[in-house]
């Protein structure tokens, strides 16, 4: 047993508790993840997600990859093989780590996974357009997504000058913020509190926060007007023009 007397792990504010970053996008009719995470299973259980559509993949390190076997369960209930968008990197680490649900003679009960190429042309998952977006996570290239009013990116350090064009226009973003010291790979609270306003999007919210950043609430009263920590189980909600 491993005691534990951080800070932030022994807050009582249920915004302290975090899971591993993933998100879920819905519309009337469609619903998809962004990465799946260790935690991937557990998410999924607290949100009630019965329906799901496909996946959608930023970049292949295992804190949002090593879930994916669990779409099985979605295999099962939906029956139906589950949609994977993802790069050839991070199909290459797909195919790797998850080579039974991928073999000639699969055993029975494996996930029934459909690989599907994308790079950064705009795509289409049921009826939510996607748009990636393509950012740095040191000298990794790591895929963020525009869904109509709404952009989410994680694992970010730079975002090229033409990548944030696309951002633009969002009524809210979705940004890394590791912590306040400099990382070599992720954006600091400074420099996404930066992003957000160099970009005009009136809605900012933090993620892939770091316990080194702080408590949510001590954290979140320094912030300025409409940026904010997000937290497990946030929702937001947008309403496309006609």
């Amino acid at each position: 047993m491993i005691a534990c007397d951080c800070y932030v792990c022994t807050s009582p504010d249920t915004k302290d508790k975090r899971f591993r970053t993933s998100i879920l996008v819905e519309s009337e009719k469609t619903s998809l993840v962004v990465d799946t995470p260790p935690d991937f299973r557990s998410q999924m259980l607290r949100a009630k997600v019965k329906k799901l559509d496909a996946v959608i993949f930023t970049h292949p390190h295992k804190d949002h990859l090593a879930g994916l076997d669990d779409v099985r369960a979605f295999n099962f209930f939906n029956n139906k093989a589950m949609d994977v968008f993802a790069n050839k990197m991070t199909q290459k680490a797909i195919l790797n780590d998850f080579a039974y649900a991928f073999s000639d003679f699969k055993y029975p009960g494996v996930p029934e996974i459909r690989l599907k190429d994308i790079e950064l042309d705009p795509f289409i998952v049921g009826d939510i357009p996607v748009i990636p977006i393509l950012v740095w996570h040191y000298k990794m290239p790591v895929l963020g997504f525009r869904f109509g009013h709404f952009t989410y990116i994680t694992d970010a350090k730079r975002i090229d000058e033409k990548e944030m064009e696309k951002v633009k226009g969002c009524q809210a973003l979705v940004l890394n913020a590791l912590r306040k010291q400099t990382h070599i790979s992720h954006f600091t609270l400074s420099e996404a509190i930066d992003i957000v306003h160099e970009l005009g999007i009136p809605e900012g919210y933090f993620t892939h926060i770091s316990h080194q950043l702080g408590r949510h609430q001590e954290v979140e009263q320094d912030l300025p007007s409409g940026i904010h920590m997000a937290y497990d189980g946030l929702q937001l909600h947008f309403k496309e023009k006609k």
